[in-house]
């Protein structure tokens, strides 16, 4: 079975789930009040220039300000003849300079977005570079031959060193001279268009916006594999169906209307999936189980056998385990959009031969993915560590929020823990404030914590500090919450 795409459509939300063997292997979301910003292009403000880093915060009309490094700086840049000479950041912006940017990654956490004055525009086969000479070829790409072939081609349609540069993109392997010369037709318009608004655009605003999720889709994601498309908006999916005509012609005959009694995501258990890709421990078949732990510097993933006892031996079913979970990992890392650096703890393996598999397999696995990846070798600790390209947010940082009991830590004190700190506290504002008694609110499994297994010590407290002490349980206070009321 090839691929398929489901794309859920409501006034809110645009969902698209990537299907293999009708398992989910993708998720994308874009919300209406959030849409994502990679590609758009705005006019600048530079706010604040900071020559120790190299690097400038630019105002674009969003939250925060966005990150600009003189490495994404064309005019950083200078060419002397065979060598290119490196101008400090300070020579080239000053505060409150207006300049045409471009978004290269989302706000990330505290992040802000990262820019680039580096311009490019993305099509069906090809990557349009307005203010480059040069073709190159996507490293996805990794047969040499093939690539000079591509690049040469090119060339002798478009020739070298005209109007600006391009990336062919992998799309590109299956592209006649008739859909490449389309596609550099339509980068030339759009960036006519960028151009013109550029002129217009007022400070700090929106120059160009990309394409809507379901045209990124059809542009980004569909290839040969692709065997059905469903959408289950008509407007949506008439849209998409216009621009496949005109842009994807491949895109058109997949693509499907969605009109069943059940929710589109409800009758290919992709809801399901959201709520797996959502919880820390994830199943593995054979009885095994991952845990994944997300923080802001990296991710772990521990690999542990559970109830897992297949096999001639401890080793065999320790290999069988991790075999299937370097399957799992990878369909995970992409379902939970995880970046940056990972560590993975696979079950420890005596041989090496074992490991050298498992690696392989992780490898194999990882190939399939949209986002560039690197695998180290397993460590001397026996963790292997990889990288994902973090362009935006996880999953779980879009979809979630820290919980407010815990503070985001996972976990939370116990009962007995606040009521000690209570009993802390009465003693504390008792030599502070001279009050006539004290009423503690607290949660109702501290509150009877209280009046029960620590009566005898709250009576105790009582008669030490000379005052009255009261309990109330109040269902809406979380239970690391608590006040003491001085009456």
């Amino acid at each position: 079975m090839g691929q398929e795409i489901l794309i859920n459509v409501t006034p809110q939300e645009t969902r698209v789930a990537i299907m293999e063997q009708g398992i989910a292997q993708e998720l994308l979301i874009e919300r209406a009040s959030s849409l994502g910003i990679i590609g758009n292009i705005y006019r600048g403000t530079i706010v604040r220039v900071l020559p120790g880093m190299q690097s400038a915060f630019v105002e674009i009309g969003l939250q925060r300000a966005a990150f600009l490094h003189a490495a994404d700086i064309r005019a950083c840049r200078v060419q002397e003849g065979d060598d290119v000479k490196e101008r400090p950041i300070q020579e080239v912006l000053q505060e409150g300079q207006s300049i045409i940017v471009q978004v290269i990654k989302e706000p990330i956490g505290t992040k802000g977005a990262r820019l680039t004055t580096e311009i490019s525009i993305a099509g069906r086969f090809l990557v349009y570079l307005p203010y480059e000479r040069h073709i190159g070829v996507s490293q996805r790409i990794e047969d040499e031959t093939e690539r000079e072939q591509l690049r040469q081609r090119l060339i002798g349609l478009v020739g070298e060193g005209g109007q600006g540069g391009y990336i062919i993109r992998t799309m590109s392997e299956t592209a006649t001279d008739k859909e490449l010369l389309a596609d550099v037709e339509y980068l030339h318009k759009v960036w006519a268009k960028i151009q013109e608004d550029s002129h217009r655009a007022s400070e700090r605003s929106l120059v160009f916006y990309d394409l809507s999720l379901p045209r990124r889709i059809l542009r980004d994601v569909v290839n040969d594999d692709t065997v059905s498309i469903r959408v289950d908006s008509r407007e949506t999916y008439e849209r998409m169906k216009e621009f496949a005509e005109l842009y994807v012609s491949k895109a058109v005959k997949p693509l499907y209307h969605y009109t069943g009694e059940r929710a589109l995501f409800d009758f290919y258990d992709v809801e399901k999936e959201i709520e797996y890709a959502l919880s820390r421990k994830v199943e593995l078949k054979s009885g095994g189980y991952l845990i994944f732990d997300q923080t802001e510097a990296l991710t772990t993933v521990d690999v542990n056998t559970g109830s897992f006892v297949s096999g001639k031996n401890l080793s065999d079913t320790i290999f069988k385990t991790n075999l299937e979970a370097a399957q799992c990992i990878a369909r995970q890392l992409r379902l939970r959009n995880l970046g940056g650096i990972i560590i993975i703890d696979f079950i420890d393996m005596d041989e090496d031969a074992q490991r050298e598999t498992v690696l392989e397999e992780l490898k194999k696995a990882v190939a399939k993915d949209r986002a560039r990846t690197s695998i180290n070798e397993f460590s001397a600790l026996g963790l292997v560590e990889m990288t994902r390209k973090r362009t935006r947010e996880s999953l779980a940082h879009l979809l979630c929020e820290p919980c407010k009991a815990c503070q985001g830590r996972g976990e939370y004190k116990t009962a007995q823990t606040v009521a000690y700190e209570i009993m802390r506290g009465l003693t504390r504002e008792s030599r502070q404030f001279n009050a006539k008694e004290f009423k503690v609110i607290a949660s109702p499994a501290v509150a009877s914590l209280l009046l029960d297994e620590e009566s005898q010590s709250l009576a105790n407290l009582s008669d030490f500090i000379n005052k009255p002490v009261t309990v109330q349980a109040d269902s809406q206070y979380s239970q690391e919450e608590f006040d003491i009321v001085w009456m």
